[in-house]
C-alpha cells in the first residue's frame, strides 16, 4: 500500500510539472504579444518595453522564463490581475471555496439520492420499477445543465416568488470572509443575525445545488444499478445462496457492499465532471465561484486570470481523482492485495 501511495504521489507531481507547462505556454498561445498579454502594459516605450521584458525574464531563455514562473507559483505569486489589480492568487482563494461548496453538497445529495435508486433498481431488476427509475435518470442526465437552471428560475423565483434570482447571500447581510465557506463564516462571526443570514445562505443554495444534483444524481444511479446487477449475478453470489443464505444476509453481506466498492473511484471522476457543470451553473445564478470569475476573466480578456483559473482548476481536479483512488485502495482489500502483489 505504501509502494502505491508513492506512485500515486509521484503521479500527482509530474502531472502537476506538466500542468504547469502548459500554464506557462498559455501566455505564448494567446493573440497578441506575450509580454503585453502578461502584463497588460501597451502604449510604453522601447527603453520601457526592454525593463519590463527584462523584468519578467523575456530577455532570456524559455527555460529561464518557465523557471521563474514556477519559482512565482511556489510562493505564491501568480501574477495580478487586469480588472481588479488584485493578486491572482487572493481571488483565487476567495472565490474557490465556493465553488467547491457548491459543488459538495450536490456531489452528496447526488449520492444520497442516486445510491439507495440504484440499489432499488438493480433488485428490480427488468421490472416495472427498474424501467422507470430508467427512465427517469435518462431524462435528467440528459437535460441540459444550462436550460435546467433556467427552468428553476423561471418557476420558482420569476413567478412562484419562492427563492431568490442569483447571489449567495442577500446583500443585506455582510459576513466576515474566513474560511470562503459561507456556513462556516456565519457560524465564526459574532454577528446578531446568524440565523437570519445562514436561512438566505440556504434559500440561495437550494436552485444551484438542485440544478447540478439532479444530473449528477441521474449518473450516480445509473452507475450504482449497474454495479449491482453485475454483483448479483456472479458467481460468489450464486455460492452464498448454495451455503442457505437469506436474501437479506445476502444482499447485506455481499451485495451492497461489493456493488459500492467498484463505483468508488467514479464518484472522484465525477467531481471533475461536476466541477464543470458547476462553472455553467455559477454564472447562470451569479455564484460567486471561480466558475464565474473565470468567465468574466474570458470576457475581459484578462489573460493572467485565465491562465491561473485554469491551472486552480486543473490542480483541484487532479488532488481529488488521485485522494479518490487512494481512498478506494484503503478500502477495497482486493485492490490493496493487487497493489501489494505489484510492490
Amino acid at each position: 500500500m505504501l509502494a502505491h501511495v508513492i506512485r500515486k504521489l509521484n503521479l500527482l507531481i509530474l502531472t502537476t510539472l506538466v500542468l504547469s507547462v502548459l500554464s506557462f505556454s498559455l501566455v505564448y498561445l494567446f493573440p497578441g504579444d506575450p509580454l503585453v498579454n502578461l502584463t497588460g502594459l501597451k502604449s510604453i516605450s522601447q527603453q520601457e518595453y526592454a525593463e519590463v521584458a527584462a523584468m519578467h525574464g523575456f530577455d532570456k531563455s524559455y527555460l529561464h522564463q518557465y523557471w521563474y514562473y514556477l519559482k512565482g507559483l511556489l510562493v505564491g505569486d501568480w501574477g495580478q490581475g487586469f480588472s481588479s489589480e488584485i493578486p491572482l492568487w487572493d481571488e483565487i482563494s476567495q472565490t474557490m471555496p465556493a465553488s467547491i461548496e457548491l459543488s459538495a453538497y450536490a456531489l452528496f445529495l447526488s449520492v444520497l439520492i442516486g445510491v439507495p435508486l440504484g440499489f432499488v433498481a438493480g433488485f428490480q431488476h427488468n421490472k416495472p420499477t427498474d424501467y422507470g427509475l430508467l427512465t427517469a435518470s435518462v431524462i435528467g442526465y440528459s437535460m441540459p445543465i444550462f436550460w435546467l437552471s433556467l427552468i428553476l428560475i423561471l418557476v420558482f423565483s420569476l413567478q412562484l416568488g419562492w427563492l431568490p434570482l442569483s447571489g449567495r447571500i442577500s446583500l443585506l447581510f455582510e459576513i466576515p470572509h474566513k474560511t470562503g465557506f459561507v456556513f462556516v463564516d456565519i457560524f465564526l462571526s459574532d454577528l446578531d443575525y446568524k440565523s437570519a443570514a445562514a436561512k438566505s445562505a440556504f434559500q440561495h443554495l437550494i436552485m444551484p445545488t438542485a440544478s447540478l444534483t439532479i444530473v449528477t444524481a441521474s449518473i450516480v444511479f445509473r452507475l450504482t444499478r449497474r454495479s449491482l446487477i453485475d454483483v448479483m449475478s456472479s458467481n460468489y453470489i450464486q455460492a452464498a445462496y448454495t451455503r442457505g443464505l437469506s436474501d437479506f444476509q445476502v444482499v447485506m453481506r455481499h451485495g451492497v457492499r461489493n456493488a459500492l466498492l467498484p463505483i468508488i473511484p467514479l464518484f472522484g471522476m465525477q467531481f471533475a465532471v461536476l466541477l464543470t457543470n458547476a462553472m455553467i451553473v455559477e454564472v447562470i445564478f451569479s455564484w460567486p465561484g471561480i466558475g464565474n470569475w473565470l468567465i468574466q476573466a474570458i470576457y475581459q480578456r484578462d489573460y493572467p486570470a485565465i491562465r491561473a483559473g485554469v491551472l486552480a482548476v486543473s490542480m483541484l481536479v487532479i488532488i481529488l481523482t488521485v485522494a479518490t483512488e487512494l481512498l478506494a485502495k484503503l478500502i477495497n482489500p482486493t485492490q490493496r492485495g493487487n497493489a501489494y502483489a505489484e510492490s
